[in-house]
């Protein structure tokens, strides 16, 4: 694997949803590998807490700005000659407001790469989903997997795909599309809208029951956030991943059943119990995840699906913590 610094090949990152979950573990990422680097948050999940600890770094600047206005986006992108783009309304947010889901997942994306191209940008690595697939077709399911998506955000974020592959083929910029499942880590969003590990976190630590829509037979692959901070930063230093996607999961298989009572087990609370609700409308069964095009990249996995679950709770246990 190729583990050398980004500083080699880049100098200026700049990170949209650089203030939420994987975008502020990815900023740190890249000031350690030396580069100078520009957060890009709206601020609606992003939190400026994300980054209180780079207050004082010369090489780190935030911006509040919104992808989908063009003219909030392109005075950043000068002198910036990589882009990772996280930002996104999630999946949680698009049954809500479905025209928002589709303004930031896939208008936001065109936006940001008509200004990396006006700028010049190297290379564009676009965090996408698992979700573009919709309910799988066979197992594991690859990247040659039909892409058809069972909810307004597969389809949003699918758009946005579509835009990153054409910018590469049209316009002969440097893009790679990785598609994230389930994600998790310290700083994860624990509110209902946010990740599942933490929302079972903060319902254990705060004593009341968890709570799963549907039986418990959903399928995931849980992902460290470490894992897919690394993933990024091979794909932006691998010569073979210019207009290629990429599954970014781990393979682990844990249902929301076991998952559910490890983090009750965790914290001892077995006791507090299981409420079982209606299923989510467009909600994926299984997820049975094929990431032998990632590997075959040189890419190995760091962190188990239990080191994960532990650092992710001890984390979820101190934050809450400090807040109350």
């Amino acid at each position: 694997m190729h583990n050398r610094p980004l500083s080699e090949r880049y100098s200026t990152a700049l990170v949209t949803g650089g203030a939420g979950f994987v975008g502020s573990h990815l900023v740190d990422a890249l000031l350690e590998d030396g580069l100078s680097v520009i957060s890009v948050d709206d601020y609606s999940a992003g939190k400026e807490e994300n980054h209180a600890h780079l207050a004082g770094n010369p090489r780190f600047r935030a911006v509040k700005a919104d992808v989908s206005v063009a003219e909030q986006i392109a005075p950043h992108l000068e002198g910036v000659d990589i882009v990772f783009h996280e930002a996104v309304s999630k999946n949680t947010v698009c049954m809500r407001d479905p025209a928002r889901d589709l303004d930031v997942n896939a208008h936001g994306t065109l936006n940001v790469l008509l200004a990396a191209k006006a700028a010049g940008v190297k290379k564009f690595v676009h965090a996408s989903t698992g979700s573009v697939y919709g309910e799988a077709q066979y197992f594991p399911t690859d990247e040659k997997h039909p892409l058809d998506p069972a909810s307004y955000y597969g389809v949003s974020k699918l758009g946005a795909e579509k835009y990153a592959r054409l910018f590469s083929d049209l316009h002969d910029l440097d893009t790679t599309i990785l598609r994230y499942y389930h994600v998790f880590g310290p700083r994860q969003d624990n509110s209902d809208v946010g990740g599942v590990v933490s929302i079972f976190g903060r319902r254990a630590i705060t004593d009341k029951p968890l709570i799963i829509y549907g039986d418990g037979t959903q399928l995931r692959s849980f992902t460290s956030v470490h894992d897919v901070v690394r993933i990024n930063k091979l794909a932006a230093m691998h010569e073979g991943t210019r207009g290629k996607a990429y599954n970014c999961a781990s393979g682990v298989k844990v249902t929301i059943q076991e998952l559910a009572d490890a983090v009750l087990k965790y914290f001892g609370k077995e006791h507090l119990g299981i409420e079982y609700r209606d299923w989510k409308p467009g909600d994926v069964l299984k997820f049975d995840v094929d990431n032998s095009k990632l590997k075959s990249l040189g890419f190995e996995f760091d962190y188990t699906f239990e080191q994960g679950l532990g650092e992710t709770l001890e984390w979820l246990k101190q934050h809450l913590m400090v807040r109350v």
